[in-house]
């Protein structure tokens, strides 16, 4: 169960303002989840890469543009330094809370709740002492279609492959961060709404693994905002305000080292993903059809 949380932990870390319309016009129509990040003083390229924290293997594909990119960069970064084992401890502390689930509830909504955690393989005793968090992270155990062990993870296998080849390797934030804009965006009973929902779930992440497996980034953008799973709140906390505070890391971090940057695919698009808030710092940010 542990595992289990982890796994979905990763795959859910797994914006829509009027500041930079005519540089989405731009790029419209450009199916990539390969950018190259370019000019404003920088001496090399760095690219930024949209992830699909899990996937099964049927489905697991790193095309070869991307590990090229991966290949001429200096520096790996993902959205958390994995290799950093107070990372990894933080990642273990989050599934720990202070305070029971059931202890947070009526004595209708926990029975409700345990009926509803049966159809997650589990009961309420068994998750009764996690956080919120590792709650919510079952959604995304149960929207995989395959079991744990049939599955792969697109960054850690990145970081394989970068410390095979003594890249450098960082993050963008600390789990802390995650854990917190989670946290602030589902509360306990937004949570138990979410589990309410995991046929949607599956269906919509059968959906994303192709709009993924076409490159088709609109279309990825719009299913992950989809007003079922993420409210504006939600989006702001999850979303936009994260990509605000890479995008101003990233500048400094490139300058240093030409950098391949690993981050979720819903981090990429709109007015307040990455491409566009780069753009908007003066960089040229165009999609790679191939390498």
């Amino acid at each position: 169960m542990k595992n289990l949380i982890k796994l979905g932990f990763a795959a859910l870390l797994s914006i829509h303002f009027t500041t930079a319309t005519a540089q989405n016009k731009n790029t419209e129509n450009e199916n990539s989840l390969l950018w190259e990040v370019s000019g404003n003083g920088l001496s090399k390229p760095s690219y930024i890469a949209g992830t699909f924290h899990i996937l099964c293997n049927k489905d697991f594909e790193i095309k070869p543009k991307t590990w090229k990119a991966l290949h001429q960069a200096e520096n790996f970064v993902m959205e958390i330094n994995y290799t950093d084992q107070n990372e990894v401890l933080a990642m273990q502390k989050m599934m720990a809370a202070d305070k029971k689930i059931s202890e947070q509830l009526t004595p209708e909504e926990a029975k409700e709740l345990d009926k509803l955690l049966a159809d997650y393989g589990t009961s309420l005793k068994n998750v009764d002492s996690h956080s919120t968090q590792a709650l919510y992270s079952l959604i995304a155990t149960k929207a995989i279609p395959c079991p744990p062990n049939e599955v792969k993870m697109y960054e850690f296998e990145l970081l394989t492959e970068a410390l095979k080849n003594k890249k450098s390797v960082n993050g963008l934030e600390k789990v802390d961060d995650q854990i917190n804009a989670i946290g602030q965006s589902y509360n306990l009973k937004e949570v138990i709404s979410q589990l309410k929902l995991s046929n949607e779930y599956t269906i919509a992440s059968q959906k994303m693994t192709e709009a993924f497996k076409n490159e088709n980034l609109k279309s990825l953008d719009q299913l992950i905002k989809d007003p079922k799973f993420m409210n504006k709140k939600q989006e702001k906390l999850v979303l936009t305000d994260r990509n605000v505070k890479w995008a101003e890391k990233m500048p400094e971090i490139m300058k240093k080292q030409s950098s391949f940057f690993a981050v979720g695919s819903g981090h990429l698009w709109g007015n307040n993903g990455l491409i566009t808030l780069l753009k908007a710092k003066g960089y040229t940010v165009k999609p790679v059809s191939n390498l």
